[in-house]
Order: structure tokens, then sequence, then C-alpha cells
């Protein structure tokens, strides 16, 4: 079995849900402990960060980070899919939109906002995923949720015969839909729409440059040099702050004990996870100060 371990960024192709790339690199590498930094739609592309090996371990803190993406959205119908894949639900014959009020209806957005997640989605209610009941013709109540819009911006804006074509570049937090986001965006126009594309250009810290295909990866792989290529564990988590410990400490924490605040190195200030790598750089693991004895423990320790 291999032996890899980082984080494998693919671009994964349209037509391949989330689970197919996993399986699919699975049996590419032959090691079963691979996990996804976020699914991806069968028909969306782009960015599919795959923890290999005990990268695993540090999905929970890849997955916190915003994503970003490119969309197309169409303003003149809507569907119940929200994208162009579903039943149409509404249309409109006259679109009379400017760029201007597009633009506008855009930054309105940037911020803290509420969505409803789509029927067609994996949200559970009752304990049933709400595509299952959507395919039962089913439409329940869903309860909307907060997700935060870092960035938007338009980058086409194209009046045609199907409809109006509205481009844009989103920097969101996890659990943002893209396709209620562009229904939404519409009804700020006083019009239906759906979402048309969407890439995923972002997540958990990689960009679409560092991303391989899976031809690529089943090259490199029968190359023998597929490592070279992999982000290293404690790089694809370098948004928690860095700290250092004393040679003779470091075997200690790779034992999973908890040390004196005194012996890490710039001293830990709060309670957020950090990075700890013993004096000659090691990464040892991610560590923890623990609110009522100060001490640093160990919460997942890279021996």
């Amino acid at each position: 079995m291999s032996t890899l371990e980082g984080i494998l960024a693919v671009n994964k192709p349209a037509g391949w849900t989330s689970h197919d790339v996993v399986a699919k690199v699975r049996r590419i590498v032959k090691m079963k402990r691979i996990g996804h930094a976020g699914t991806l739609d069968p028909q969306v592309t782009g960015v599919l960060p795959l923890c290999l090996g005990r990268a695993t371990r540090v999905l929970e803190y890849l997955q916190e980070l915003p994503k970003e993406y490119k969309a197309v959205m169409r303003l003149g119908y809507a569907t119940d899919t929200e994208d162009v894949t579903g039943n149409v639900l509404e249309s409109v014959d006259d679109v009379h939109v400017t760029r201007e009020e597009a633009e506008e209806a855009l930054r309105s957005f940037v911020g803290e906002i509420s969505q409803v997640p789509p029927m067609y989605s994996a949200v559970k209610v009752d304990g049933k995923r709400l595509y299952e009941l959507a395919r039962e013709g089913k439409v329940v109540e869903r309860k909307s949720r907060n997700v935060f819009i870092h960035e938007i911006e338009m980058t086409g804006f194209e009046a045609g015969d199907a409809g109006t074509d509205i481009s844009f570049r989103v920097l969101c937090s996890k659990g943002t839909y893209i396709r209620t986001l562009c229904v939404d965006i519409g009804k700020a126009l006083g019009l239906p729409s759906v979402m048309v594309q969407l890439e995923r250009t972002r997540s958990a810290g990689v960009t679409a440059e560092q991303c391989l295909s899976i031809e690529d990866i089943e090259r490199l792989m029968s190359e023998g040099t597929l490592d070279a290529y992999l982000i290293p564990v404690d790089e694809a988590i370098s948004h928690l702050p860095a700290h250092r410990v004393g040679e003779e400490k470091a075997e200690a924490a790779l034992r999973g004990q908890r040390l004196s605040a005194r012996v890490v190195t710039p001293p830990v200030q709060d309670e957020r996870p950090v990075r700890l790598y013993d004096g000659s750089g090691k990464f040892l693991g991610i560590f923890q100060k623990q609110e009522e004895s100060g001490a640093i423990a160990p919460v997942k320790v890279f021996s």
C-alpha cells in the first residue's frame, strides 16, 4: 500500500461527483485513507483538495477556510434545482437590467447574508437528504442559515435572446450555496434567475494553479514523482499560528503530553489551535492552550 501523505490538489472535471474523484484517486495511488475538503456538485468543475493518509486528520481545519468561485448566472427564468439542469418554474419575456443595476445588486450581498438551502442539496431534514425528498417530488420547509460573502465582483455582463448573463467572482464562507446566491441576486433585481456555470478556483487555501488533472495524477504516480506535488500537512494549515518548543520537550510533545506554557515560543496568546514545531523546524502537530490550566495540550500529534 502507498505511504503518501499530504494534500493533493485535484482539478475536478465536469460530470464527476466528488466521491467519484476520491474513488478514482484511491485506485491510482493504492490507498484507502483519502478524504476531500468540501463537496462539489457533479456539473461543477475546479479545485477539490484531497487529504491523503494522516493528512485526513486536518480536514476540519481546511474546511473552515473561505472558498472562491467563478460563476455565471442568467436572468430570465427559474428552475426547481436553481441551475440549468432543472425543470423551469417561471420565465419572463423581457429582462431590462443595466450593468450598473447588476453591479449594485452584487455589492449588496457583501457581508453576512441569510440563505435557505436549496431542495436539491445534501442538507438533512428529519434524517433525510433534501435531494432525496426533492426527487420524490416533495418540498419541505428549510431553516435559513447565515453565511459570509467576503468579496464579490462582476466579471462580465451580456444581454442576449435567451436572457441576460452576469459573470462574477465570489469569495465566501463554507456552507454558501452559489446556486442560491444567483437566485437571490435575481430576486434583488426583481427577476427569476438560475446558475448557468460554476468553477471553484480556491478551496482550503489551494488555488486552481496548484491543481492536477486525473491524467496528471496517473502519470506522476507511474513515474514515482507524485509525492513531490503534495502540499505538506503543516503548509496546508498555515493559517494557524506557528510556535516552537525546545528539543528536550519535543519528545514529550510527540508522546502526546501536555506542555508548560513557558517552554513554547512565542507565548500562546489564546485558546485557538496552533502549529507546533521543534527547534529544527520539524512539524510536531496541532496543540491548544487549555483555558483552566494554561497548559499547551495536544489536539493532533504527527509523530
